[in-house]
């Protein structure tokens, strides 16, 4: 029997990083927010979290107009409402003084519901950067 795998390698265009925690939704450009701002070892708050997951909820209007599968819509949907109902927190990492700039918090949104959704449609296999989808 193997151990189990601890980290996984992602890539996206500047490297492969294989730091990742293997348990983790969040990708590469999250570990780079934890890497290169660690600036107060505070976690956004389940509310700021909860606003922006609710406007990653938009995939439903996208699925429903046919710019993205209904399928991959309806997924994005569902990790959505987990995490609104709760799940996977601790998977909102980034230092609350760098996700007041935006781009890395969202990031970190972005490839925590894009890993789970992939999860849903039995893909789990780990993302870039550069394939979550740009609708989010």
């Amino acid at each position: 029997m193997t151990p189990a795998k601890l980290y996984r390698t992602e890539r996206d265009s500047m490297e492969d990083h294989g730091n990742l925690p293997s348990t983790a939704y969040y990708g590469i450009q999250t570990l780079r927010a934890i890497e290169n701002f660690a600036i107060s070892g505070l976690r956004p708050l389940p509310t700021y979290v909860d606003a922006c997951v609710l406007i990653k909820k938009a995939a439903i209007a996208n699925g429903e107009l046919g710019c993205i599968p209904q399928d991959i819509s309806q997924a994005i949907v569902q990790a959505a409402n987990e995490v609104l109902a709760g799940q996977w927190r601790e998977q909102f990492v980034v230092d609350i003084y760098q996700a007041g700039a935006g781009t890395s918090h969202h990031m970190n949104v972005n490839e925590v519901l894009a890993n789970r959704a992939l999860e849903l449609l039995n893909d789990r296999s780990g993302i870039t950067s550069a394939s979550v989808p740009t609708i989010m």
